[in-house]
């Protein structure tokens, strides 16, 4: 009997890796409602600089004289921040606003810098040309304050010696702060180390309860906002992007206002309703989304709510640069087993050992398979079962259960499987 097969390319860094499923197991491609047509993008920008949620227009806040702050992504966002620029920076020459009193800030929270070529493509020729980057730096931070949770605010200096902070940033779902985008951009984007670890270390316990996906009103959120507040954020623009990193809705103005407009847009876009399967394969939906583990798991984590109990997931990503953050490393080498990782980290909160136990959480629900680059030993050290293609695992998986009905998240960083 002759089986027919669906093929299926899923992202896999910048090239693609290619799935043959039996149609009578294919439960369903999970994919968001995104907007079939695309309004040109500039054109979204423009239109949301021209009507700032809850905010005066840019061209109307500064003058000649004012020093501006612009924050930005690094590279392990999606943020089309070259696109984004050149209007944002119309609607400030039009109230006056001088290059030479502009410095961009690379948002780079505890991440690792980026080489002056990676710099220079992300904000595209012209500006990177035109006008002064500089890296954030955590350890030239200034103290302005607490927030009600207890975090120290400390901001990168070259961030708060200006008249105005404006930051610009994507915003997708996020496993603790509900959403990516608005006052994230302060925190953790251009604070001390000190105010990353103590904002995270709030959070130990999170895993253990529902998860706050998708939800404004998460802890974690406020106490962002609140930092943001005492930094004086004053404005931001924002966009929601695609799958194919187009850019689909823009909002600008005020931090938070402005951001739980492009939340709902997200919302529409992304939560899907779904009844749990036996097995999903999600992929990140390739580069910059799988550049390391660290950045995968996300994938992982929105594709929890997809599958049985008992069930596996298949977690595709290229994985170039490794785990992608030494603590995460050093946690995978020395908690033997996913109890240690969850013990460990309900004892010990260190930053980075985070994604370890959330990991090690889901491997005791589910079956943990991953497709990547990363070395057989790094794989099982961090919970996974590895599999050489996509299709190795999928076989894995109906040897043995011949019947299982498998979903399909091709854009894993971006999709969030909601169950009916």
């Amino acid at each position: 009997m002759t089986t027919n097969l669906k093929k299926i390319l899923l992202a896999f860094g910048n090239g693609v890796s290619e799935l043959n499923i039996p149609e009578k197991n294919l439960s369903s491609i999970i994919l968001p409602s995104e907007p079939e047509e695309k309004d040109y993008e500039a054109l979204l920008i423009k239109k949301a600089l021209e009507n700032p949620v809850k905010s005066r227009r840019l061209s109307e806040i500064v003058n000649p004289d004012s020093k501006i702050s612009i924050i930005v992504s690094d590279v392990t966002r999606p943020t089309p921040t070259a696109k984004i620029l050149p209007p944002l920076l119309e609607e400030l020459y039009l109230g006056g606003a001088k290059d030479e009193n502009i410095t961009i800030v690379f948002a780079l929270g505890l991440h690792r810098q980026q080489t002056e070529e990676e710099c220079r493509k992300l904000l595209g020729n012209d500006v990177s040309r035109n006008i002064r980057f500089v890296q954030h730096d955590r350890n030239r931070c200034v103290h302005i304050g607490e927030t009600s949770f207890g975090t120290p605010v400390e901001v990168f200096e070259d961030a708060l010696n200006t008249d105005l902070i404006i930051s610009i940033g994507t915003v997708e779902f996020h496993y603790y702060a509900g959403y990516g985008g608005g006052g994230k951009s302060i925190l953790p984007g251009v604070s001390s180390e000190k105010s990353v670890l103590s904002f995270h270390s709030h959070y130990s316990k999170l895993f253990e309860g529902d998860p706050l996906l998708g939800r404004a009103d998460s802890p974690a959120r406020k106490d962002i906002e609140e930092a943001a507040g005492i930094a004086g954020l004053r404005f931001i623009l924002n966009v929601v992007v695609n799958s194919k990193k187009e850019i689909v809705a823009a909002v600008a103005g005020d931090f938070i206002q402005a951001h739980r407009e492009a939340a709902g847009y997200v919302d529409s876009m992304y939560k899907v309703k779904v009844e749990p399967a036996d097995a999903v394969i999600v992929s990140c939906g390739g580069f910059p989304k799988d550049i390391n583990l660290y950045q995968a798991t996300k994938a992982l984590e929105n594709a929890v709510p997809a599958v049985k109990a008992g069930g596996s997931i298949v977690l595709v990503a290229e994985c170039a640069e490794g785990i992608g953050n030494q603590v995460y490393e050093c946690w995978n080498r020395e908690c033997r087993s996913p109890d240690d990782a969850i013990e460990r980290f309900k004892n010990f909160f260190e930053f980075g050992g985070h994604k370890s136990a959330i990991v090690a959480k889901a491997a005791k629900q589910f079956k943990l398979y991953i497709v990547s680059k990363l070395s057989e030993d790094e794989s099982i050290k961090a919970f996974f079962i590895p599999a050489k293609s996509v299709q190795e695992a999928l076989e894995t998986i109906l040897a043995e259960n011949p019947e299982a009905k498998v979903h399909i998240i091709p854009d894993g960083g971006w999709t969030l499987p909601v169950r009916k």
